[in-house]
């Protein structure tokens, strides 16, 4: 196999089935995540209750991390997958039910509705994420990992601009339900292309293990390797202080006045500049002095969060988001190959649990930071916060691992 083809890894079958997939279940969840955004806002006006749709999702994801890694090890990783899709479909028809106009629950109970399907959402994503991540390395051989991460990741913010686009401009013209309708019937198409792909057999333990002690060998593995703890610190930290994601709606109507049209585009802009950077990767990676490109675009991925808090052009703003994804587009691929490199096959699904821990949860704490600086702090200065936090942790982690800046892939 030439490894030197930027298009290897899909020239795989089960490997180009199990991407559209990942497409299919990233633009359901994409839309889904600004919907409920928009949603909750035109409910509350309250950046606190924005901040809420994170941590609703965050809480149980992370109280069963460690177990479903632990499952993803010992149960069929493509079962797991199915059932969990499965359930983010029910989640989507569930929002689509409490929000048409015969049934108006919304009108009764507010939001909460919409927090417990979102809980219900958490449960399922912390099985998916480790299931998909192992499953994903076995599909591929170990040469092409880099390879299939850059496609992984083209793949991903390809969804990630066209979902919050569509989810933004469905709301703003045919309504919340009608959006969620169509949530629900991608989600459909993400199970069939799941059902096609081929299971793989799981990885012998070398050593026989109590459960406890498969629990928590994913985080021993972890927290002994600089390369891997110093990545993820990296990116989880970046995330949960510079991510402004969660408080895109309050931006949009009070500094920009887009509304839910302007704001699809906003959530759109990081996902364009990623698969800007993704393809430059797919032809040039960036492998050599990876270390250093990693703290320069994390250090990037900040100033950048600084600069769009100032902005008040919706066309400097999205400029300056598009900058801030191939940024951060880097961070994960970079991270995603040093995950499948060093991690042993018969662990990839305790560590991507860990790796969920860290990097997943970031975005959904990292909302609620987010809604709660914006809301005893202020909306710009929150912003600013953030991104000088970036700052501050790129600098702690070049000083604290130095095997990451010497990495070298």
């Amino acid at each position: 196999m030439d490894t030197s083809d930027a298009y290897a890894s899909l020239k795989i079958k089960d490997y180009r089935r199990f991407i559209t997939a990942r497409f299919l279940q990233t633009l359901s969840v994409q839309m889904q995540s600004v919907i409920v955004g928009w949603q909750v806002y035109d409910i509350s006006h309250d950046a606190l209750s924005l901040g809420m749709i994170g941590l609703s999702e965050a809480v149980p994801f992370l109280l069963i991390a460690l177990f479903a890694g632990h499952v993803a090890d010992t149960v069929n990783r493509k079962k797991i997958i199915l059932i969990s899709s499965t359930v983010y479909m029910l989640c989507a028809v569930m929002l689509f039910i409490v929000s048409i106009s015969i049934l108006p629950l919304i009108t009764k109970l507010g939001v909460y509705p919409i927090y417990a399907v979102i809980f219900i959402t958490g449960v399922a994503r912390g099985f998916l994420f480790p299931a998909t991540s192992a499953l994903a390395a076995q599909i591929v051989p170990r040469e092409l990992y880099g390879n299939a991460v850059t496609w992984n990741s083209i793949v991903w913010h390809i969804a990630a601009v066209t979902g919050p686009a569509i989810g933004g401009l469905l709301c703003g013209f045919y309504g919340i339900a009608p959006a969620y309708g169509l949530v629900a019937i991608l989600s459909v198409f993400c199970i069939f292309y799941y059902l096609f792909v081929t299971s793989k057999p799981l990885q012998k333990k070398i050593k026989d293990e109590t459960i406890w002690e498969s629990l928590t060998s994913g985080l021993k593995f972890v927290f002994s390797n600089q390369i891997i703890l110093s990545a993820i610190s990296l990116d989880m930290f970046a995330v949960f202080f510079g991510g402004a994601v969660s408080i895109l709606p309050i931006f949009a109507d009070q500094i920009l006045h887009t509304g839910a049209k302007g704001l699809g585009f906003l959530r759109a802009a990081p996902a364009v500049g990623a698969i800007i950077m993704s393809i430059v990767q797919t032809q040039k990676p960036l492998f050599k002095r990876a270390g250093k490109y990693l703290l320069f675009c994390v250090a990037g991925f900040g100033v950048t969060i600084i600069l769009f808090a100032l902005a008040r052009n919706i066309y400097v703003a999205l400029i300056l988001l598009v900058l801030n994804g191939m940024f951060d587009n880097v961070s994960v691929i970079m991270r995603g190959t040093i995950m499948q490199i060093y991690t042993p096959d018969e662990m990839r699904g305790r560590v991507a649990s860990v790796n969920s821990i860290f990097i997943g949860s970031s975005n959904e704490l990292g909302s609620f930071e987010s809604g709660v600086a914006a809301k005893f702090m202020g909306l710009i200065p929150s912003i600013i916060f953030g991104g000088t936090m970036t700052l501050a942790v790129v600098g702690a982690v070049r000083r604290l691992a130095p095997k990451l800046k010497k990495l070298e892939l």
